[in-house]
Formats: structure tokens, C-alpha cells, sequence
């Protein structure tokens, strides 16, 4: 029999950390929103591009998903000049263990700079 392991999202199979995962997960939400306003707006990629002030080749990667040609500053820059809103939301994910029971709930700690920004789930609106 083969061990299979049993994850909670791709971003979680295919990173190393959960705050790796976290970050694949925040930036391909604002890929996803980005590229869900040029198709909308049936905007071409040049067009895209001035309006969001970067390159025809940069939306071209956007529009084709390639996750790791863009940093969460990046993105977070291009939402911006297409005028849109983010804000910042936090979750306090419990993680289950190797057995799959949810872990037991410890005294709250406080999280470090990092995992603060591993955390955040950006949400964007007009």
C-alpha cells in the first residue's frame, strides 16, 4: 500500500512551510482578481500594461499564471493602479497532525513579524 498524504490546498502540497504556502496563496488571489478585471474590461495586453504601469510582457505572465514571476509587493502595486481597494484579513488556521486530529489549543503566544505577514489574506474590492 502507498503512503498518500493529504493536504489542504495545492499551495500547501507544493510548498516547503505554511508561510510559503500563504504567500502563494495571497499572491494567486490577486493575480486571479487582476486578471478577472482586464478579461472584464476586454482591456488587450498593451492596454492592460499602461494601465497598470508595467510591461506587456509582465501581463503576459500574469494572464498565463506564472505565480513566481510576481512578488506580493508586485501585485499589490498593479491591483493599485486598476484602482482597486485591499485590505488585510487574518485567520488563525489550526493545522492537523500527522493523524489528522487537530492540534490541542495552547495558550495564545505572540506571533512573530513574520508569521503576521504569512498570514494575511488580501481581499480585493472597488
Amino acid at each position: 500500500m502507498k503512503n498518500t498524504e493529504v493536504f489542504a490546498s495545492v499551495w500547501d502540497a507544493i510548498s516547503d512551510t505554511p508561510e510559503e504556502a500563504a504567500n502563494l496563496r495571497v499572491r494567486a488571489e490577486l493575480m486571479h482578481k487582476i486578471a478577472e478585471i482586464v478579461k472584464g474590461k476586454k482591456w488587450t495586453q498593451v492596454e492592460a500594461a499602461r494601465r497598470c504601469d508595467v510591461t506587456q510582457p509582465r501581463i503576459n505572465d500574469l494572464l498565463r499564471g506564472r505565480i513566481s514571476r510576481f512578488s506580493l509587493d508586485a501585485l499589490v502595486n498593479m491591483a493599485s493602479a486598476l484602482g482597486l481597494r485591499l485590505s488585510v484579513e487574518s485567520a488563525d488556521e489550526q493545522r492537523p497532525d500527522a493523524a489528522g486530529k487537530a492540534p490541542a489549543r495552547k495558550e495564545p503566544r505572540k506571533a512573530s513579524n513574520r508569521e503576521k505577514v504569512a498570514t494575511r489574506t488580501f481581499v480585493a474590492g472597488r
